[in-house]
């Protein structure tokens, strides 16, 4: 009686390993996409380099560090807009990268019930030096489908004054003083 009491458990056992090895293994989950990168120079109405901007695109949102150096900018607050083309060549006005990048004709503004368009941007502050450190962040992706790398690029400018996020076309900010090209 020993005997088959001790096969029973082994018996159990060889089920259960059995049972183990048909039972496919966990799947590992793959890994994110690391984001995706884009530096640029800024230069302004002169044509020097003043700054630049690196973009982390993630899966759910684009984020932009812009850093001017000192003397770079007029020291308060600037509004920074997504223009609808990578053209900074025209550097006395930046009039080339034209309005906003807008796919769906929204209107301008991050505080308009009837926007924002895909170029708006919160503005930057420059510092009593002329410095920027800022870190901004867009829904609109850097690549696929409406894009700032498309067929002809877009650029970021800078504007002379604040945007009030309200204001049509540009929510009052003023001449274009620098641009980035992003293609």
């Amino acid at each position: 009686m020993r005997r088959v009491l001790s096969i029973i458990p082994l018996l159990a056992l060889a089920a259960g390993a059995a049972r183990a090895q048909e039972t496919p293994p966990a799947q590992t989950p793959a890994a994110p996409a690391a984001p995706q990168t884009f530096e640029s120079d800024i230069r302004n109405g002169k044509g020097e380099t003043i700054g630049r901007i690196a973009i982390r695109d993630g899966a759910n949102t684009l984020v932009m560090r812009v850093t001017i150096n000192p003397g770079g900018l007029p020291p308060g607050w600037h509004g920074i807009h997504f223009h609808a083309v990578g053209d900074c060549s025209d550097t006395e006005k930046f009039e080339k990268s034209k309005a906003h990048v807008n796919h769906d004709q929204s209107k301008h503004g991050l505080l308009n019930a009837d926007g924002p368009d895909e170029g708006d941007l919160p503005n930057v502050y420059a510092n009593a030096d002329g410095s920027v450190n800022a870190e901004v962040s867009s829904d609109t992706p850097l690549t696929g489908e409406g894009a700032l790398k498309d067929g002809d690029g877009s650029a970021l400018i800078i504007h002379a004054n604040p945007d009030d996020h309200t204001t049509q076309p540009i929510g009052g900010a003023g001449p274009r003083i620098a641009c980035a090209v992003i293609k």
